[in-house]
């Protein structure tokens, strides 16, 4: 399983949903002009979509941007609220909790789903 364990490195969350036809090029671009952060510095940008079932995690590793993502089959993230200029920030736990289904103002889980088969 891949999950952040840098707990050294910020992460940033974009607070509007964003098109998720947009790979790794245009979410850089998006860190600098829209968040106004340097996407090559050692930090997290994670971003939602607009139904808040899947989120992508941006990132530059030494020689080139990693992209990651996750999508819920049920229920939605909830996505903290942001400050004036559009971006909340993180710790890499609180994302961890994020990306296990908290409530990170509430600290409450979706509950674990169990599944034998995709189809």
């Amino acid at each position: 399983m891949m999950r952040p364990t840098a707990p050294l490195w910020p992460v940033y969350l974009c607070a509007e949903p964003v098109d998720f036809r947009k790979g790794m090029g245009s979410l850089a671009v998006l860190v600098e002009a829209q968040l106004q952060l340097n996407p090559f510095a050692e930090a997290l940008f994670v971003f939602i979509n607009r139904s808040s079932t899947a989120l992508k995690v941006l990132y530059w590793e030494r020689n080139g941007f990693c992209l990651w993502q996750k999508r819920l089959e049920q229920d939605r993230f909830v996505w903290p609220k942001a400050d004036e200029a559009g971006v909340v920030s993180l710790t890499v736990q609180q994302l961890n909790w994020l990306l296990d289904g908290y409530d990170i103002s509430r600290l409450k889980p979706h509950p674990s789903l169990e599944f034998s088969s995709v189809l």
